[in-house]
Parts: C-alpha cells; sequence; structure tokens
C-alpha cells in the first residue's frame, strides 16, 4: 500500500499556464482522506512552492530547490539545506560571465539576477517571488560566498551544450541538471530529488516501498528510480521512462491523477480512462 506520493510540479501537476486540473485535485485529496501523505518535490525555491502545497492542502515538508530545501508550510526554518561549495559556485559564475549566461543566483530567501531579459511574470511564475538586481557578482559573493543553487535561462535548443560545458567546467564539484525546457541548474553533488525523498520517508517512519513518485524531467530520475513505485508521465524524457516501473498518461491527460486512482485509491484502470 503506498503511504507517501511525491509529484514534480511543472510537467507532472501544472500545465503551461501553472494550472492543476480537477481531476488531479480530487484524487489528491481522495489519497489524503485515506491518510496517505501527499509532497511536493520540485526544482523550485521554497516561496514559490507554497502557494502550490497551500492548494492541495499539504501539511507535510516539502523538497525543494532539487532536494536541497525540505521545510513544512508552517515551519519558520528549513529542516534541511544544503549548499553548494565555495569553489563550485566561483567557477560556475566565472564560466558564466565568459559565456554571457543568463544567470540566476539563489541565497536562501534572497534570489539576485544580473538583468531582467524576459518579462518580470516569467521570472515569478517559474523561479521567485521577488528578485533582487544586482549587476556585481563580487558584491553577492561577499555576502553569500556559497550560493544554495544557480540556475541558468537559455533557449531550448542551447541546453544540451551548456550542460556538457558546464559539467566539464565544474570536473565534479556540483551537479548540473535540466530543471525545464529552457533551464539549467547547478546544485549540491551529494543531494537530489531522490536523497530528499528518502529523508522525508525516513522522517515519515515509511518504508522506501510504500513510497511513489510522479515526474518527468532530468532533475527526476533519481525520485523514480528510488521510490518503491516511480512513475514516469506520458510526456517524460526517454531517461526518466527508463527507470520508472510504469508510465501515465500524459500531463494533459490527467497522468498524475490516474496514477493515484491507480496505485494509491486502487481503481480499476480502465474505469480511470474512461
Amino acid at each position: 500500500m503506498i503511504q507517501l506520493v511525491a509529484f514534480d510540479l511543472d510537467g507532472t501537476l501544472l500545465d503551461e499556464k501553472q494550472h492543476i486540473t480537477p481531476r488531479v485535485l480530487d484524487a489528491v485529496a481522495a489519497a489524503q482522506d485515506q491518510g496517505v501523505y501527499i509532497t511536493l518535490a520540485t526544482g523550485r525555491v521554497y516561496p514559490i512552492a507554497v502557494p502550490f502545497a497551500q492548494r492541495l492542502n499539504i501539511n507535510i515538508p516539502l523538497i525543494c530547490s532539487q532536494g536541497c530545501w525540505i521545510q513544512g508550510v508552517n515551519d519558520p526554518e528549513p529542516r534541511y539545506r544544503a549548499v553548494l561549495p565555495a569553489d563550485a559556485t566561483q567557477k560556475a559564475l566565472e564560466l558564466a560571465e565568459r559565456e554571457n549566461w543568463h544567470t540566476v543566483f539563489y541565497a536562501g530567501m534572497d534570489i539576485f539576477i544580473q538583468e531582467l531579459l524576459y518579462p518580470y511574470k516569467f521570472y515569478t511564475s517559474l523561479l521567485a517571488n521577488k528578485l533582487d538586481i544586482e549587476e556585481n557578482w563580487e558584491k553577492v559573493l561577499k555576502q553569500n560566498p556559497q550560493a544554495d543553487k544557480l540556475l541558468f535561462i537559455l533557449p531550448e535548443e542551447e541546453v544540451p551544450g551548456m550542460i556538457q560545458q558546464l559539467r566539464a567546467h565544474l570536473d565534479g564539484r556540483a551537479t548540473v541538471m535540466q530543471s525545464h525546457k529552457q533551464l539549467v541548474e547547478v546544485v549540491p553533488t551529494e543531494d537530489n530529488k531522490g536523497t530528499g525523498l528518502a529523508w522525508l520517508a525516513d522522517y515519515l517512519g515509511i518504508p522506501q516501498e510504500a513510497v511513489m513518485a510522479c515526474g518527468d524531467q532530468e532533475n527526476d530520475i533519481e525520485m523514480v528510480r528510488w521510490a518503491g513505485m516511480g512513475v514516469a508521465m506520458g510526456n517524460a524524457i526517454p531517461a526518466v521512462k527508463d527507470v520508472a516501473d510504469w508510465i501515465a498518461p500524459y500531463q494533459e491527460d490527467d497522468g498524475a491523477a490516474v496514477a493515484v486512482e491507480r496505485f494509491v485509491l486502487l481503481k480499476d484502470f480502465e474505469l480511470t480512462l474512461t
């Protein structure tokens, strides 16, 4: 029996307009009524994740910032937090400056950016509810030598090349991953959504085999692999599907709800598709 379900946000629970469909809301509520814990496992920072958690009536810690920040909606401080080594932060920023990459610097609840290249709503919907504009990274580094994470925004077709370049430059000092079609992140090496989910399951006293995780992107691979029931969305990249135990319908076809209905609510699968 599944006792804990972790959902990625973008491409799993949320559509392109950042909406959660009624069927998903109903499935999550029904699971919670049966005593099943629901959480979010997202690359987004904690303040951005909280409104979605409130919409879903989640009352357990959220796994944020790729597993590097774990905090409940009503917690005054994170229960777990990991930061990048200072040398990894410095090296990544040096490369970004040289390549003129559009960079976002996360330090606790403060998020810094050198300039706005997209409408402000783009940043507040995906990255942060408040941004500090700071052209000089040296000034930021003096106060925050270790970032929680670094994020780079770029055209979708340039993502693979950036990932390859960053990984070679950092040489194992940090993990480089794609979290969205336009986003590449640099995060602490030892942490990911899988380690965050393992931490939360242990905190709640839930065995691995009673955990389900649903995701679609590269940053979901570890948690989908770790969970007793790993679910890849129909729209997931091949690498996520390769490690999944089951492939759900696409997000736009309420795949997250179908997964809950099948493995948590134990409804007949054929009926859930009609």
